[in-house]
């Protein structure tokens, strides 16, 4: 890891919510890929980088072992979770009941007010696209889907896809640096929101598993490749 700069990790002032915004940081990265698989998460290096104390670090380490990021080992501490294909695999056929059902519902229900915010909010996603701007992307794709599993009324399952947001964002990172990618995540997610626009629940859940099936597999071949 290049420790020529630490600068973008340094948190400069105390927020009132500053465990968030270490685990913000750090998320941030384990995501980009500055903190990889196995990197040992050492407290008083994380401490010098950060500006902050023990206790915010162990804090911010303790949630984003709850994220899936972060494992802690008998004898070496905490590290960088590795990613494999076996992980992934799974949060990607979670994604796809999940966000397939929901698609789907969304469409059946959308009305002019939800097809608005969907439309807006994929025409954030694609000016985060056409920035190169990855947190933006990550946000602004949160953001997308949020709609529509707000419009659903999938709570709970939104919840579940929550939790594994900083799997999902890792993930993201991966596929999206990949010029494998036969149709890009912004296209895929105009499919999304034109069937849903268009009250068509069968297209939009085929929408999503489209989308899905060709992010999956590029991590798979990205991962199978490294392992």
């Amino acid at each position: 890891m290049d420790q020529t700069s630490d600068s973008d990790l340094r948190i400069e002032h105390t927020p009132t919510t500053l465990r968030e915004l270490a685990v913000e940081r750090l998320r941030h990265a384990i995501i980009s890929g500055r903190f990889t698989g196995g990197y040992r998460l050492v407290e008083r290096t994380l401490c010098d980088q950060l500006g902050v104390s023990r206790s915010v670090v162990r804090e911010a380490i303790r949630y984003l072992e709850a994220e899936g990021l972060v494992e802690t080992l008998a004898r070496s501490g905490p590290i960088v979770a590795n990613l494999d294909w076996t992980r992934a695999k799974q949060v990607y056929e979670i994604r796809r009941l999940l966000e397939a059902e929901a698609a789907a519902t969304c469409a059946r229900v959308a009305d002019d007010a939800v097809k608005a915010r969907l439309r807006k909010a994929l025409a954030t996603l694609e000016a985060a696209f056409h920035d190169e701007d990855p947190q933006q992307l990550y946000a602004a794709t949160t953001d997308f889907y949020q709609v529509i599993f707000a419009a659903a009324g999938h709570d709970i399952a939104w919840e579940v896809v929550q939790r594994l947001n900083g799997r999902i964002s890792r993930l993201r990172a991966l596929t999206l640096a990949s010029t494998n990618r036969r149709i890009s995540g912004p296209a895929h997610m105009a499919s999304i929101c034109a069937a849903i626009c268009a009250n068509a629940p069968d297209a939009a859940a085929q929408a999503v598993r489209d989308h899905l099936q060709d992010a999956a597999e590029i991590a798979r071949m990205l991962l199978e490749s490294t392992s």
